[in-house]
Parts: structure tokens; C-alpha cells; sequence
């Protein structure tokens, strides 16, 4: 298949509007109509990752951190990024990247992390503001139903994990066409009353373009009002950190051992804790792949028992806090089941496309 029908797909499940602005997640490099057969999905993309690209002839490295995060001015071989990415386009390997986006979904790396910890009832630790909106419109109310159900194929109307959602009130809307209009109802030159249907829905900033398109060819007016509102309200869904229950509560002690066994860990450092703290018990687990120091305030506000991220500094650890521990698990640690997230969202798709998970991705910190 071409290059562009796989990161058509990807971008539609791994949405890289929703990537925070520093960041570099999507098409990195390829030709969109280029033909591909098989993907290698990695953590990062290292000489060794893209040595293992050539020699299983892969077409594309899917990988959770982007080959070209900063600024870059050349490439050329006497750097690894440029060294790369002449290899790279020498055997017509393109790059894909899912980062900040994949954090920021609710099922993305964190959720994976959340499932191998057994967490239940879960939601956003910093739910995401800035990226809803409201669209208000007004049809004759003959035509409410089809434009309603024309703003929820697009993906309008959802709150939460309800869908098909709107407000509708009735009344009279008027209009007077004027020469060289071709009105859907009333007469050139004279007013017109209309019995209206106003429709309020939610949207997510992502899909307005299309959906007011859509919204456009389904409605019967030939000049329709259409007003579009920004809103404050987070998206319960999107966002990052995540936050979580224990279905049976363990001592912060053994729930921390649990968590070495789970996820393969040498070692975690851990706010200093008195032997009676780590006696407590653990109900309720906020975490965070990757660096995550800055959702420690969130943590605590949420009433967590403990905080798991990677990349603390020293007084990043809270030092009075009798209530919060804060435990950093490693940024590869925390973050190593994006390859098999990757891996799986590829496969199910395309059944008959090769795609293997790296055997080269390691951590970049060695423990001794």
C-alpha cells in the first residue's frame, strides 16, 4: 500500500493535533507515495533501530520519540541525527512518530501503564483545555433531525462517554431574499416568518473543517447561520497524567514491589518515607509516563497515595508531604509499552502488512 493510506490511518487514531506544541509527532520523513510492505516499531530511533530497519527491510520505523525533536540546520554524517537520516532516505525508509499525543490519550501510554497496574475507574489526571467548541445553527424544523444526525457522523454531539448529545429549542426565525436569491422558502422582496429549530452541539476543534462542510451541503438554506463558540470546558478524555483505583488495596511497601516485578524494574527512587508511611495503605494511583514532575501538585490535589513518573530531580520529591509518595520508575520504564500500543494499533488494521516490534530498543540509562 502507499505510504500515505498507513499514516492517513495512524493520524486519524493517534490524532497529532492533540501533540503538545513543542513537539514533532507524525510524518517525520517519507514520500507519501511511496509503496510500504512492512513496518519496525520502536521507543526511539537509534543507529542501532534504524541498522535493524535495513536489515529486515522495513519501509517505515513507527517509534514514541520523534528522530527530529529541535531545531535542525544540516544533515550531514558528522552527527547522529544527520547520519540517520542520510541512511534513512538512502534505502527509502520513512519515519513516523507518535509522542506527545500518545501520552496525552486516555488509552495511549499511560493507559497501558494504568492496565498493567490493574487501575480501575480511571480519568485524566490534567484534562486538556482549548480544544472544544459549540456549534449553534437553526433549520426549518422539518430538517432538525437530519442536520442533528449530519453534525453526529462527523463526530459532533459527544460529552464524556455519551454521544448523539445537543439542545434544541424552537421558534421563529425571519429573512428577506433579495434579487438574485434562490430561497429555500418565502418570496423575493418579501419577509419571510419561518418555524426554526435552534441546535446546539459540542465539537471537538479538530473536525470543524469537515464538519462545517458537512454542515453546509445538509442544510436546506442557501445562506444557513452557523455560530461557532470556543469553550473553557476540558476534554475528559484527552489530556495528561491519569489517575486510578486499586481493586484491592496494598501497604505503599508491597505495592511498590509490585511494581518493580510488573514492569522489570532494577530499581525506584521514591520520596523519603517513614517505615509506618510505607505501611499505609495504597488505594488510589496517579501516574504519569515519561517526565512527569510537573503534575505532582495534580497528584496530590486528587488525593492520590502515590505518584509514579520518571525524570525527577532531587526537589522535585516532596519532603513534607506525609500523605503523597512520589516514586520515579524510569522514562523507559514507564513508557515501554508504547511499542506494543504501536504495534497492535498497526496490525489489527492491516492484517496482511508485516510489522514487528524492535529487539534493539533499550534504555538509555544503564543501572549498575
Amino acid at each position: 500500500m502507499k505510504l500515505r493510506i498507513l499514516t492517513d490511518y495512524l493520524d486519524s487514531i493517534l490524532l497529532p493535533v492533540y501533540q503538545e506544541n513543542y513537539d514533532n509527532a507524525g510524518l517525520i520523513v517519507g514520500d507519501l507515495d511511496s509503496d510500504v510492505h512492512s513496518a519496525l516499531v520502536s521507543l526511539d530511533v537509534t543507529p542501532t533501530v534504524v541498522d535493524e530497519a535495513i536489515a529486515i527491510n522495513a519501509d517505515i520505523i513507527v517509534s514514541h520519540h520523534p528522530l527530529i525533536f529541535g531545531g535542525i540546520k544540516k544533515i550531514t554524517s558528522n552527527n547522529a541525527t544527520g547520519h540517520m537520516l542520510l541512511r534513512l532516505a538512502q534505502h527509502n525508509i520513512a519515519v513516523y512518530a507518535a509522542h506527545t499525543n500518545l501520552d496525552n490519550m486516555e488509552w495511549g501510554v499511560n493507559g497501558i501503564l494504568a492496565d498493567r497496574l490493574g487501575l480501575n475507574d480511571r480519568h485524566i489526571l490534567r484534562p486538556l483545555g482549548g480544544v472544544l467548541g459549540k456549534v449553534i445553527t437553526y433549520v426549518p424544523r422539518d430538517y432538525a433531525d437530519r442536520i442533528r444526525q449530519t453534525l453526529f457522523s462527523v463526530g459532533a454531539g459527544c460529552i464524556g462517554s455519551y454521544d448523539h448529545c445537543s439542545f434544541n429549542s424552537d421558534g421563529v426565525g425571519t429573512f428577506r431574499a433579495g434579487d438574485g436569491c434562490n430561497p429555500f422558502c418565502g418570496t423575493i422582496g418579501e419577509e419571510h416568518h419561518e418555524n426554526e429549530t435552534r441546535i446546539e452541539a459540542i465539537y471537538e476543534h479538530r473536525i470543524e473543517h469537515v464538519m462545517l462542510q458537512q454542515l453546509r451541503k445538509a442544510h436546506p438554506y442557501e445562506e444557513p447561520v452557523i455560530d461557532l463558540m470556543p469553550l473553557c470546558n476540558p476534554h475528559p478524555h484527552i489530556g495528561a497524567g491519569l489517575v486510578g483505583k486499586l481493586s484491592d488495596p496494598l501497604s505503599t511497601h508491597d505495592f511498590l514491589l509490585k511494581v518493580k516485578e510488573l514492569l522489570h524494574l532494577p530499581t525506584i527512587r521514591i520520596s523519603s518515607a517513614s517505615e509506618q508511611r510505607l505501611a499505609l495503605p495504597v488505594a488510589t494511583v496517579a501516574l504519569c509516563g515519561g517526565a512527569g514532575s510537573f503534575l505532582i501538585g495534580d497528584a496530590r490535589a486528587c488525593g492520590a497515595d502515590i505518584y509514579l513518573t520518571a525524570d525527577l530531580k532531587y526537589h522535585d520529591f516532596p519532603t513534607d508531604d506525609n500523605h503523597l509518595i512520589v516514586a520515579d520508575i524510569g522514562h523507559y520504564e514507564s513508557e515501554q509499552f508504547a511499542k506494543d500500543l504501536l504495534h497492535k494499533i498497526i496490525s489489527e488494521k492491516f492484517t496482511n502488512f508485516a510489522c514487528r516490534i524492535s529487539e534493539q530498543g533499550n534504555s538509555f540509562v544503564q543501572y549498575i
